[in-house]
């Protein structure tokens, strides 16, 4: 599946440029223009990055990552600015940018800097009838999305990351706002009734997902 990035560049010229250098990589690029474009195209579509110039109309680069961040919106952020003062640029990392490029640039170091992000991205783990997105905290089930507690979520994250492996019972205990045995079980009963994982007790130890 191709990898979808979103652009916010209103330099109609450069925007062009790198979208075609991207897609010529065999990204998926949606380009837009304006700050509330890009409000807009997030709230409508998953992207697995987003590249941002900061002085653009409506509002700023930073402004929305930072909208975007306090939504729980998790996705990769280049910036790529002509500000390149040590305020804005601390500004841009605090908004929780990953990266930062100085304008001028060579189109080719953004597709340098593209590919190493989304290189580091973690794969969806699949599992039986589930798919589940590490980054985005997203399950789905039959190829349905699923909703589901922040406990059980925590609980099926230490799971299937550690499909075959024991997690052991301190682990799971920090996914509990009030860690108890009893209540590590009743989450446990929960996640199982949500998921049909199949968990199994190691008594002492702790919890497995076996493989099949």
């Amino acid at each position: 599946m191709r990898k979808k990035i979103l652009l916010l560049e209103d330099d109609y010229e450069l925007a062009e440029t790198l979208k075609e250098l991207m897609e010529a990589e065999g990204y998926s690029v949606d380009m837009i223009y304006t700050g509330d474009e890009a409000i807009d195209a997030t709230y409508e579509k998953s992207y697995d990055l987003y590249v941002f110039d900061i002085n653009v109309p409506d509002i700023t680069g930073i402004d929305l990552l930072e909208s975007l961040r306090n939504a729980k919106d998790n996705t990769p952020t280049i910036f790529i600015s002509a500000l390149i003062d040590l305020n804005t640029i601390a500004k841009g990392f605090e908004a929780g940018a990953d990266d930062y490029i100085k304008k001028p640039f060579y189109p080719e170091e953004l597709l340098i800097r593209v590919k190493a992000k989304l290189a580091k991205r973690h794969k969806e783990i699949v599992h039986k009838n589930l798919r589940y997105n590490p980054e985005k905290k997203e399950l789905f089930i039959d190829n349905k999305i699923i909703s589901i507690g922040e406990v059980q979520l925590c609980l099926l994250d230490a799971f299937l990351k550690n499909i075959g492996s024991v997690v052991e019972k301190s682990a799971l205990m920090e996914c509990l706002s009030h860690p108890s045995d009893a209540a590590l079980r009743v989450a446990l009963n929960k996640l199982k009734q949500t998921t049909a994982l199949e968990i199994k007790n190691i008594r002492g130890i702790g919890y497995i997902l076996e493989k099949s």
